[in-house]
């Protein structure tokens, strides 16, 4: 931004064009602004999302008029809501909740969001493809992700998605996934004054999946009848399930084991 504000003046400058904001903001609404700007650099966000942040932000006060500080609270607050992570995070264990979950792709989104919503901020995907999970007892807040299928290469798309506050959370597969705070868009409103307890279950799958695990298990139950028939030897066929059943389900356990890990 080069030396002008968001706002189009000099920051810092009184009376200046910055003092103003586009959307027809009063005063009072620049300052806090600037103040929220230059809060968040300190905190290490990049400046693309921290301009289309402030900008997102200054359109939303100059449509409903509110305060600021009655809208958004303190500054110093706000900004650390809107930049969790950034420079001084909270030590792992001090009021911090972590949980590690798995779903399928078909259900993955819709259980992110719903998630989300009570406090869980994803940290990243490990090579499980469990989505490694944190949340503040005392401040939690609310997020929204997207998927993104990165299959042909993802030249770009961090860049892109940034621009309207999206953080890259996690890879797996073909998959990347993005979070952002729902602060940006919600306010206050995004924290949440309670939450909910650590969910027990860990594993989610979609019916799909296992209609599909269900059509291997037949698929193996007939190419063992097939080959006992064929050799007149019920053992042979009862090899070859054996021999496919403990295959499948030797990294199935492992992970089952693993994931059950903290």
């Amino acid at each position: 931004m080069s030396g002008t504000d968001a706002f189009g003046g000099e920051p810092g400058a009184p009376g200046a064009p910055g003092a103003r904001e586009a959307h027809g903001a009063p005063e009072a609404h620049g300052a806090y602004l600037r103040r929220l700007e230059a809060r968040l650099r300190e905190l290490g966000l990049p400046a693309e999302r921290v301009r289309v942040t402030v900008a997102d932000l200054a359109a939303y006060l100059g449509e409903c008029g509110a305060d600021p500080e009655d809208e958004f609270g303190p500054v110093e607050d706000f900004a650390r809501r809107l930049a969790p992570g950034g420079a001084e995070p909270v030590p792992p264990g001090a009021g911090v909740e972590t949980w590690r979950w798995t779903a399928g792709a078909p259900v993955d989104e819709e259980l992110l969001g719903r998630f989300g919503d009570e406090g869980w901020e994803v940290e990243r995907v490990d090579a499980l493809g469990r989505f490694v999970c944190r949340r503040s007892r005392e401040r939690a807040q609310r997020w929204e992700y997207r998927r993104e299928l990165v299959s042909r290469g993802r030249e770009g798309l961090d860049e892109r998605l940034a621009r309207d506050g999206w953080e890259a959370c996690g890879n797996w597969a073909v998959y990347a996934w993005f979070k952002r705070p729902r602060a940006a868009s919600d306010g206050p409103a995004a924290e949440l004054g309670g939450v909910p307890a650590v969910p027990v279950r860990r594993v989610y799958f979609s019916r799909r999946f296992y209609a599909l695990c269900a059509a291997v298990a037949g698929a193996v139950l007939v190419a063992g009848a097939t080959v006992s028939l064929r050799d007149g030897d019920p053992l042979s066929g009862l090899g070859l399930v054996t021999g496919l059943a403990v295959g499948a389900l030797l990294p199935l356990g492992a992970a089952t084991a693993l994931s059950r890990r903290r």
